[in-house]
């Protein structure tokens, strides 16, 4: 029988996070450099996909290819597995965490349901939903051939729950319909993938309550009270849910939800 810290170990794999230069992709980059694995960045910012790269070279001494694209273009996207294997041997993880989550200033997001604009709502599914199901068929040659091969979807608890929309009252914070659809599909093609790649890739979804980024205090209050931890998620929340799902810790697990939400939607 293996000892933990062999099915921990993920030295010598590949992971690919998209989103990896964001706040939540950036802590499971560490986590998953940490542990020995090398790792590929797809995001839209130049900048920070570089400097994460070299943070995760300088720190955990992987190596860390960075790829910045626009998740919308799908040829992009498809030709993905093709520039990581001229650079690697594998891809055995696959980490789909970049998501749109808007900001008031995109057009019909964060309002009233009757102001929500259609192109903005199929500007969400494209980004977290469509992107997450054409990277995963284009890396699953690679990761069948892995045989570790792990496909892990970061959700939400939107994507599980309906809103309390009482906890944004008083705000200029909304709860989008189409954040909230992509989520919830995101899970359900995790329970697909994880029937149809099986025996050879395992896929996982994590629901991230959510993070506290200086969020107003009326809101703040409001969800902490809902809490049963009486806190709001830190990125390094998630560290440990994504290294149990890359590694063989968890060999048998498929199909899962994980939830890493303090208890939000205990209730």
């Amino acid at each position: 029988m293996k000892h933990v810290n062999e099915l921990m170990n993920i030295k010598n794999r590949v992971a690919v996070v998209t989103g990896g230069a964001g706040h939540i992709g950036s802590a499971i980059c560490d986590a998953l450099a940490e542990s020995g694995a090398d790792i590929v960045i797809i995001d839209c910012n130049t900048e920070l996909c570089s400097k994460k790269c070299v943070q995760l070279n300088h720190d955990y001494d992987v190596q860390a290819l960075p790829l910045v694209m626009d998740l919308a273009d799908e040829k992009k996207l498809r030709k993905v597995p093709e520039k990581i294997l001229k650079q690697f041997n594998s891809i055995d993880i696959l980490v789909n965490c970049a998501a749109l989550v808007g900001t008031s200033s995109l057009k019909g997001w964060g309002v009233e349901f009757v102001e929500q604009d259609v192109d903005t709502w199929r500007l969400a599914l494209e980004i977290n939903l469509t992107a997450p199901f054409i990277l995963t068929q284009a890396c699953s040659e690679a990761l069948i051939k892995s045989q570790h091969g792990s496909v892990i979807n970061i959700g939400s608890i939107y994507g599980i729950n309906g809103p309390d929309m009482q906890i944004y009252e008083g705000t200029t914070m909304g709860n989008p319909a189409a954040y909230a659809a992509s989520k919830g599909g995101l899970v359900q093609l995790t329970r697909w993938l994880a029937t149809v790649l099986a025996p050879h890739v395992r896929a996982n979804t994590i629901t991230l309550g959510g993070v506290y980024r200086s969020q107003p205090e009326k809101f703040h209050s409001k969800y902490v009270k809902k809490t049963p931890m009486q806190r709001m998620a830190t990125e390094e929340d998630i560290k440990g849910a994504a290294l149990f799902l890359a590694s063989d810790l968890s060999a048998y697990v498929t199909g899962q939800n994980l939830v890493v939400d303090g208890g939000f939607t205990v209730w």
